[in-house]
């Protein structure tokens, strides 16, 4: 018969991240601090995402009017004149605003734990993913699901080719332009072109 001896019992105990802390985790969320997404306020706000993104898609595919203002419901904040060609998927999509005359073209991914700014006049291109998300290194907090987030800020007139991607806590600034495929790590300066994995300024505008 399989026993249990205090080595095991002691690997087994799991640990309190919270102790001492009263917030939920939805506070710790928006508080952008560690926390852990089981709750359940957390579930019904990303149902309530997804449902409105695909209400949203299918608005836009018949072309019945509702479309603009289910986004506008979905989103933060949508600008006049704003374009998004869905799918999009997001998280919450209550913390992503859109400046004026943005386009987003097909297949956004935007991860909007954190806030997600995108300011007026930008051109996003097809299969980009912006995403707030993190996760601890240590393997332990991790296999724990802890996570976090930091935001993301695109200036004014920046392009974004297809398939960037764009990691948390990155602001481009106005007028830069992102090649296709690029992965951006770390912050990129206003008017300037970066590509590359990581992306890397090339010149400037």
């Amino acid at each position: 018969m399989p026993t249990t001896d205090s080595t095991d019992s002691l690997a087994a105990t799991p640990t309190d991240y919270f102790a001492g802390d009263p917030r939920s985790n939805l506070e710790r969320m928006r508080a952008g601090d560690l926390y852990i997404a089981d709750d359940p306020e957390i579930a019904r706000r990303q149902r309530r995402a997804m449902r409105l993104a695909a209400r949203y898609q299918s608005a836009f595919v018949e072309g019945d009017g509702e479309a603009a203002g289910i986004l506008a419901e979905l989103l933060g904040e949508v600008g006049e004149g704003v374009e998004v060609r869905p799918p999009l998927a997001v998280d919450y999509g209550s913390n992503i605003s859109i400046g004026a005359r943005t386009f987003v073209n097909y297949h956004l991914t935007a991860l909007d734990v954190a806030p997600i700014v995108i300011g007026a006049d930008c051109q996003i291109g097809p299969n980009v993913q912006l995403l707030t998300p993190t996760h601890p290194l240590e393997p332990q907090p991790r296999r724990d699901k802890l996570e976090a987030a930091e935001p993301i800020t695109l200036g004014d007139n920046v392009w974004l080719g297809g398939g960037v991607i764009v990691c948390p806590g990155v602001t481009i600034g106005d007028n830069s332009v992102i090649g296709a495929g690029a992965v951006v790590t770390r912050d990129i300066p206003a008017n300037v072109v970066a590509v590359g994995n990581p992306a890397r300024v090339v010149r400037e505008l």
